[in-house]
């Protein structure tokens, strides 16, 4: 695998991650519950080439139509619909311009190649990458609010240098601690996020129950 230090970190992520669907063909498991890697490609090229029923990521009354244009979506040729999410957006999409682009996909493309690589006994971290680390760190410190609106309790993220954003301000709060991939993930909703969480024991498994992300 390549380091992303010389591409965005939504191109890097990108080109890994079909890289890795190319491996591991349509029928492998993914951390997205009940989807296969065919599944995860159908909603990538969904989001980015179908707006109007992607719409229904976000606005549960549009769900049944998102749901219905990512099946069809998912019947394409295997080498099709990889090539599809390789080749990125149409060219009138807003995700195609550089700095609209990378806000929108570094962070999505970063968690659902880790939704393939995680699953299992056998996965490792990826080596550290300082560009990465910061694109992420940029990204989850604008985002962080809205993916723990749902916690009953407050939430402070810290990075191993100490640097530390609030999430969610609370009369109770718990402290998130890793490294800005961890905290990412974990802020996603996924628990197989590499992070130590501090505080009451009772507060730390109100967090862990809590839904997160979108």
């Amino acid at each position: 695998m390549t380091g992303v230090g010389d591409k965005t970190l939504a191109a890097g992520e990108r080109h890994e991650l079909c890289d890795l669907m190319d491996q591991l063909g349509p029928d492998a498991p993914t951390l997205c519950e009940g989807w296969t890697t065919r599944d995860l490609a159908a909603h990538l090229v969904v989001r980015e080439g179908r707006p109007a029923a992607a719409a229904g990521i976000l606005l549960p009354p549009l769900a049944p139509l998102t749901a219905r244009v990512q099946r069809s979506t998912a019947e394409r040729p295997w080498p099709e619909l990889v090539a599809l999410v390789r080749n990125g957006p149409p060219w009138w999409s807003l995700m195609r311009l550089g700095p609209l682009g990378e806000k929108i996909n570094g962070v999505e493309f970063f968690v659902h190649h880790e939704d393939v690589r995680r699953v299992g006994r056998r996965w490792e971290r990826r080596p550290a990458d300082a560009h990465r680390a910061e694109a992420l760190w940029a990204v989850l410190s604008r985002l962080a609010r809205l993916c723990y609106r749902r916690s009953p309790v407050g939430v402070v993220l810290r990075r191993p240098d100490g640097t530390e954003r609030v999430a969610r301000r609370g009369r109770r709060s718990v402290t998130v601690v890793g490294p800005p991939e961890e905290l990412t993930l974990h802020a996603y909703g996924r628990a197989e996020a590499l992070v130590d969480v501090e505080g009451d024991p009772m507060d730390v498994q109100q967090l862990q129950d809590s839904q997160r992300g979108f």
